[in-house]
């Protein structure tokens, strides 16, 4: 963001948790802060710092069970024009943590309603971690500079709007060219990136700028 002759940092929230040792933030905490290194970056596991400011919210939570005052301030935040950029497991919006101590997760039948209209989409099932194509397939921001690529990482399978803007497909040998990358500007800048579970997916130049294009994006920085 610039304000006159200063440019002023653009303010990202990395909201992630510790409960599922697969999705675990304190794991990606780096990555995050190296690749958005360009930004004020906050990682944290509080969910109660939605309720405070920020400019995108980069989201990476696998259990998205929010207060009732946390989910009003993501929903307000985005209304007023603020970013959201979702990230892996950010579309698993059935799964939440199990309340029994030999199980790891609980399972909702339908997903969270107000989560799954901001996304526009969300996580069905997956197959083990494979390298696949993505196949960049539309002219936006979020995708500028990216060239087809591949990446060893966790494929989701996705149900999607038909509304939203797909610009990158998966080319995996075993399973249909589902949406890796999108938005849904009919809600706000909102981003959603499937990929990000593995290390290995996170060293790729190609989620890298991704990454940082989207949250530029989200920003709305010129």
């Amino acid at each position: 963001m610039v304000a006159g002759h200063l440019r002023v940092m653009t303010t990202v929230l990395v909201l992630g948790e510790n409960t599922f040792p697969f999705h675990e933030i304190e794991g990606k905490a780096d990555y995050f802060e190296s690749i958005l290194a360009d930004h004020d970056v906050t990682v944290t596991t509080d969910r109660d710092a939605l309720t405070g400011e920020y400019d995108v919210l980069v989201d990476y939570l696998t259990d998205s069970a929010l207060t009732d005052e946390q989910l009003d301030a993501l929903l307000t935040h985005v209304a007023e024009g603020g970013g959201y950029v979702g990230v892996h497991c950010a579309s698993d919006l059935t799964s939440t943590a199990s309340d029994d101590p030999d199980e790891v997760l609980d399972h909702r039948e339908e997903p969270f309603p107000e989560l799954r209209e901001l996304v526009g989409g969300h996580f069905l099932t997956h197959p083990e971690d494979s390298e696949f194509g993505v196949d960049i397939v539309g002219d936006h921001p979020v995708v500028a500079g990216v060239d087809d690529f591949s990446v060893f990482d966790e494929p989701y399978q996705v149900e999607v709007d038909e509304d939203i803007t797909v610009l990158a497909r998966m080319d995996h040998p075993d399973l249909e060219d589902y949406p890796v990358v999108w938005t849904n500007e009919s809600e706000g800048r909102v981003a959603y990136i499937s990929l990000g579970h593995t290390d290995e997916a996170f060293e790729s130049d190609a989620f890298g700028q991704l990454l940082r294009n989207a949250v530029a994006w989200a920003a709305d920085e010129s």
